[in-house]
């Protein structure tokens, strides 16, 4: 009797701590077959009195998933690994393009819109939170870019260079 009440506890306890994160607009960018990398986008929000940072996340989409974020340095974008992403007490943080995301690297599955795929986010209090994020077209951001690139290119000035470590 006194096992099953420590496990109920240890059930209630852990339901507790990831009703107190919540994840929601998540979204798998869709790359053509041919490029291995994508990101993953969403919004952590914190519901807790206390500050939590998201420390790891785990699928079996890519053979490795990364917290990443951008830095403008020296007129060059950087992206770079982070240990955590932090989501402040009572708050919420975006991970969006051109900001703090989700680099799913060396994909093992197909990404095509309409399908969607199953994440576990792990939290410094001890959260764990399962998600499933389908595939979307994301083209707006990309056409911009694109776009950017002419421009500068037709007024003789020199590309942006984006560079990955």
């Amino acid at each position: 009797m006194l096992k099953k009440i420590v496990l109920l506890s240890l059930v209630l306890v852990a339901s507790m701590l990831a009703s107190s994160i919540e994840v929601k607009n998540s979204y798998i960018r869709e790359i053509p077959p041919s490029i291995p990398n994508s990101a993953l986008f969403l919004t952590i929000v914190n519901h807790t009195s206390k500050n939590v940072s998201l420390l790891e996340v785990k699928s079996n989409i890519a053979k490795n998933i990364e917290l990443h974020t951008h830095e403008m340095k020296n007129h060059v974008m950087k992206m770079y690994q982070v240990d955590k992403i932090d989501i402040k007490a009572l708050s919420k943080t975006i991970l969006k393009p051109g900001s703090f995301h989700i680099m799913l690297l060396g994909l093992n599955k197909k990404l095509k819109v309409g399908k969607s795929f199953d994440f576990e986010l792990i939290f410094s209090n001890g959260a764990k939170v399962s998600i499933n994020a389908p595939v979307k077209k994301v083209m707006k951001g990309m056409q911009h870019v694109g776009m950017k690139k002419m421009k500068m290119q037709e007024h003789g000035m020199k590309k942006m260079k984006i560079k990955t470590h």
